[in-house]
């Protein structure tokens, strides 16, 4: 197996020497070419005269000015309905085996169509994040090792013509024959739906697994080492996968977890990040000396970017008709910007609700910076999750705690509005100790709240409470482990049903 190790780690050394990284504005104009193309006999295809699109000088501006934005909700009523009714040659030819089923931070089921053009898109940025482990300084046995996939489960739902499931479940399901020894817990184990099962499974089979990597949303990954530690009696989860050196996280910032994580650690991983959604296979971290992410520039999916400002937003957090939207080649670096996408699954200039920052335009890579229906801008306070997960790092600090999940709104409290918080946490602190901090914190990095606060925002509540009673109330009113995302800010009612269900458990 060493031998085969070594054999792994030279093989990727020499394609990574002769595959460079393409130029990523060509790149991109010829990903869109091919998606225009390939479309232009579907029936989106035509109603948008894609074939006039081809014969353009400039294809990039001739599809901006010919396609609108969409959004789910447009994108589903226009067409991706008739999906679900069994015709095809829609939005991409042919029809499709699978749909995504979204189980993200809002509350309204999507069903995004996955083709086998998408699966495979998938596949080959899979292929470019392992290409990229070059770059990570690790040891040859390390590719002979076992990776653990927490994600969904891989047994569908079965309908009349194609399957649901969530993406990484339908992703599972779709592994390639040769990589089926690596991928643990395997499919018998991740077939499991009930979540609970399926990680008292994983922590009974543990001991006879050799676990390189892991794969999975911080959270859930978490609570299965979790299980594995207190099923094996262990003191770390080094004790019992020796050999554990790679974390691949992805779906939420990793920064707030990383404190709690590091406890079941006898020894820190390399974190990788990676950008999958249910629309896609993003982007992927490929080198060590940042967090940011390399966009798949070249591999089935056109970006856009709209500079993030009211101006560009409607009410409802879409994106206006008149807004400024910039392909890769126009956009600048250290800018907030809604990202679009057009897909080899059909989705046209489609706003998967994320901002992110570009951070170096020559190697095309960006953070997330949060998203566009969670950024917190009741009376003024312009706060993105992304500030609001570096003030809580800031917290984790000053009060010597772990805060692995938290949720804000602005409510109403005899007739002014206040900032209301809930903090997930591995102890409480004292609430308004906390408050006073995090609003003082907030001031000094936000301009724009620090003058809310001295207007319209009246004031800072907070609670701090166990980090178990945000996974209770998401077991209960969300689906617990796969894609499950807690989210950052909720609208005012929603709070207030929260805080009772937290009252509840009281």
């Amino acid at each position: 197996m060493a031998v085969i190790g070594e054999l792994l780690k030279r093989a990727i050394d020499v394609y990574g020497f002769i595959v460079s990284d393409p130029d990523p504005v060509a790149a991109q104009r010829e990903v869109l070419l091919q998606l225009i193309k390939k479309a232009k006999l579907t029936a989106f295809g035509k109603k948008y005269n894609f074939s006039q699109i081809l014969a353009s000088d400039d294809p990039v501006q001739a599809f901006q000015q010919a396609v609108p934005v969409h959004d789910y909700d447009r994108m589903n009523a226009d067409w991706w309905h008739y999906l679900l009714e069994g015709h095809q040659n829609v939005t991409w030819p042919g029809g499709q085996q699978y749909f995504a089923l979204s189980s993200g931070t809002t509350s309204t089921s999507k069903a995004i169509p996955v083709t086998d053009d998408m699966l495979e898109a998938i596949r080959k940025a899979g292929i470019q994040q392992v290409m990229s482990l070059k770059n990570f300084d690790l040891p040859s046995d390390f590719f002979e090792k076992q990776i653990m996939m927490l994600g969904s489960s891989v047994s569908l739902i079965e309908k009349d013509d194609h399957q649901e499931g969530e993406i990484s479940g339908i992703s599972a399901a779709n592994i390639p024959g040769w990589f089926s020894g690596y991928y643990k817990p395997g499919v018998e184990i991740a077939s499991i739906q009930d979540w609970d099962e399926r990680v008292h499974r994983i922590a009974q089979e543990a001991p006879s697994w050799d676990i390189g990597s892991l794969s999975g949303i911080p959270s859930w990954i978490e609570m299965m080492l979790k299980e594995v530690i207190a099923y094996n009696r262990l003191n770390t989860i080094h004790d019992i996968w020796p050999n554990l050196q790679v974390y691949t996280t992805g779906g939420v910032a990793f920064e707030p977890y990383r404190k709690s994580l590091e406890t079941l650690l006898a020894r820190p991983l390399t974190y990788i990040d990676t950008y999958l959604t249910s629309e896609g296979y993003l982007a992927t971290q490929k080198r060590p000396d940042t967090s940011s992410m390399a966009l798949m520039v070249d591999n089935g999916i056109f970006f856009e970017f709209v500079p993030f400002v009211d101006a560009n937003m409607d009410e409802a957090g879409r994106v206006r008709e008149d807004a400024t939207i910039l392909s890769l080649a126009e956009a600048e670096e250290n800018t907030d910007y809604v990202l679009l996408i057009s897909t080899v699954s059909g989705a046209w200039r489609y706003m998967i609700g994320d901002t992110v920052m570009i951070t170096d335009k020559k190697r095309a890579e960006i953070q997330i910076t949060g998203r566009t229906k969670h950024f917190l801008n009741i009376v003024g306070e312009q706060l993105s999750v992304h500030q609001m997960n570096d003030a809580m790092q800031l917290m984790q600090q000053q009060f010597d705690i772990e805060i692995q999940e938290f949720v804000v709104s602005a409510v109403r409290k005899e007739g002014e509005y206040i900032n209301k918080w809930y903090i997930g946490s591995n102890r409480t602190v004292d609430n308004q100790t906390f408050a006073e901090s995090l609003d003082r914190e907030l001031r000094q990095a936000n301009k724009n709240y620090n003058v809310a606060r001295t207007k319209a925002l009246k004031g800072v509540e907070a609670e701090v409470i166990p980090v178990e009673q945000f996974y209770r109330w998401s077991e209960e009113f969300k689906k617990l482990g796969g894609q499950a995302k807690i989210p950052r800010v909720m609208k005012e009612a929603d709070l207030l049903e929260f805080g009772e269900y937290i009252k509840s458990l009281s």
